[in-house]
């Protein structure tokens, strides 16, 4: 069953996506979840700092599970979106750190999320990106948090080809903080953690307010777009034959 686990060691939360079948790929209920998962760690006192990974080593999240794009249409649209955007604005409006231990493949809303965390820790077999566009997905949300990191030409690359990096690329771009083993990206992310949530607390939780306050106009903003474009997209049934497709090929 699709969930996420929530468990906390040595003062720090650690939230898993739990889905190893699909790829760690979340559903809408998974999402809810981490809206609420994020609010009540934030909220618990013993808790320092948060650290989110996915189950197993094939994923950390690959994004939007298949299983529910299949049955999509433009009317599930707007529920779809707000659903994402609550959950990005709890990951940016979380007091403490927030670290993704990136233990595999890391794409489409699970890159997103990815890079709304304050720091990303991999192994250097992580492949990550946004591939939205192969699925028939416009790349929207996922283009403007990428952007406000690469800026122009590397975003349009990205998002038009819809490949994964490498996390040796990602890391010379600067998406990922650090490349360990991958036996020990969990527990560097615990330390990660640990010593972000060390520092002064009150500067620390200023600059991250001011890190939301700067990202979320645009966020806003491109979520409207997105509004727009996959009811388009949906309305058109694009992303839909392409995940029964997958499903199709997979149980052939």
């Amino acid at each position: 069953m699709a969930q996420l686990d929530i468990d906390i060691r040595d003062g720090i939360g650690v939230i898993t996506l739990n889905n190893p079948e699909a790829l760690n790929a979340w559903t809408q209920q998974m999402q809810r979840d981490m809206v609420t998962a994020l609010q009540d760690l934030d909220a618990d006192e013993q808790v320092t700092g948060i650290v989110i990974t996915g189950e197993g080593e094939r994923a950390f999240c690959a994004g939007q599970d298949l299983k529910e794009v299949a049955a999509f249409t433009e009317d599930h649209v707007e529920e779809w979106l707000e659903t994402f955007r609550l959950v990005y604005d709890a990951v940016l409006s979380t007091s403490k750190p927030v670290i993704a231990a990136l233990n595999g493949v890391t794409a489409g809303s699970g890159y997103q999320l990815a890079l709304l965390c304050d720091l990303r820790i991999a192994h250097d077999g992580v492949r990550i990106g946004q591939p939205e566009v192969r699925s028939g997905i416009p790349s929207i949300t996922g283009m403007y948090l990428t952007w406000q990191s690469l800026g122009h030409s590397k975003t349009a690359e990205l998002m038009l080809t819809g490949r994964l990096m490498q996390a040796e690329e990602a890391h010379a771009l600067g998406l990922i903080a650090e490349i360990r083993p991958q036996a020990e990206v969990l527990s560097r992310s615990l330390e990660v953690a640990a010593e972000l949530a060390a520092l002064p607390k009150h500067a620390f939780t200023l600059t991250k307010q001011r890190i939301r306050q700067t990202l979320m106009p645009g966020l806003e903003e491109a979520f409207e777009a997105a509004y727009e474009a996959d009811q388009k997209a949906y309305g058109g049934g694009e992303p839909q034959k392409t995940a029964g497709d997958f499903f199709a090929k997979k149980g052939a």
